[in-house]
C-alpha cells in the first residue's frame, strides 16, 4: 500500500515538473499550466503542504529557466543578473487556486475539473490585471484604470481558461489513465494468482 502512495506522489510530482517545464515550449502569452498545475496538486496531494510546495517550486524551477536562459537574451534590458524569482503575485494566484481546488475538487470527475479549471482562470485574471493596474504606470489608480487593465486583459483571458483547461485535461486524464491501467494490471494478477 505504502508502495503504490509513493508511486502515485512520485507521478503527481513528475507530471507536475514536466507541466511547469512545458513553459519552455513556444506558447501564446498566458497559455500556460498555472491553474491547471494548481488544482492537480489539489486534488492529487493527500498532505496538503505538498498541494502547495510541489506546484509552488515547479513553477519557481521554470521561472529561474525561463528568466535567465529565454527572456535575459530576450529583453537583456530588463533581466540583468541572474533573477531568482518570477512575479510575486503569480505565486499568489498559484496558491490561491490551491485552495480553491480543495474546495472544489474533493470528488474529481470531469464537470468539476472543468468548472475549476474556469474559475483558476477568472482568479488568475482579477488577480493579476488588478495588480496590473495597481503596477503599470499607464493605468490610473482608480476605477477607470482598472476597468482598463481588465479590457487590456481579455485576450489574455482567453488564453489562460483554454491552458488551464487543456493542461488539466492532459494532467488529470493522463493520471486517472495511469491509475486505471495500473489498476487492471494488479486485478489481473490477482485473477491469475
Amino acid at each position: 500500500m505504502k508502495k503504490n502512495l509513493k508511486l502515485q506522489t512520485g507521478l503527481i510530482i513528475l507530471m507536475t515538473l514536466l507541466a511547469a517545464l512545458s513553459r519552455l515550449i513556444p506558447h501564446p502569452p498566458n497559455f500556460t499550466p498555472l491553474g491547471a498545475m494548481a488544482l492537480f496538486g489539489a486534488a492529487y496531494f493527500t498532505k496538503k503542504h505538498l498541494a502547495f510546495l510541489i506546484p509552488l517550486a515547479a513553477w519557481w524551477i521554470s521561472d529561474i529557466v525561463l528568466n535567465n536562459l529565454v527572456y535575459a537574451k530576450l529583453y537583456p534590458e530588463i533581466y540583468q543578473g541572474f533573477s531568482w524569482m518570477g512575479n510575486p503575485v503569480i505565486y499568489l494566484c498559484l496558491g490561491l487556486i490551491v485552495v480553491l481546488g480543495w474546495v472544489l475538487l474533493k470528488k474529481v470527475n470531469t464537470v468539476r475539473v472543468i468548472g475549476a479549471a474556469a474559475l483558476a482562470a477568472i482568479v488568475f485574471f482579477l488577480i493579476t490585471n488588478f495588480n496590473s493596474m495597481l503596477t503599470i504606470p499607464i493605468y490610473t489608480k482608480d476605477i477607470n484604470g482598472l476597468l482598463e487593465s481588465y479590457i487590456a486583459g481579455i485576450p489574455f483571458f482567453r488564453n489562460t481558461l483554454v491552458g488551464n483547461l487543456i493542461y488539466s485535461a492532459l494532467l488529470f486524464g493522463v493520471y486517472e489513465w495511469v491509475l486505471a491501467r495500473r489498476g487492471a494490471k494488479n486485478s489481473s494478477a490477482l485473477v491469475e494468482a
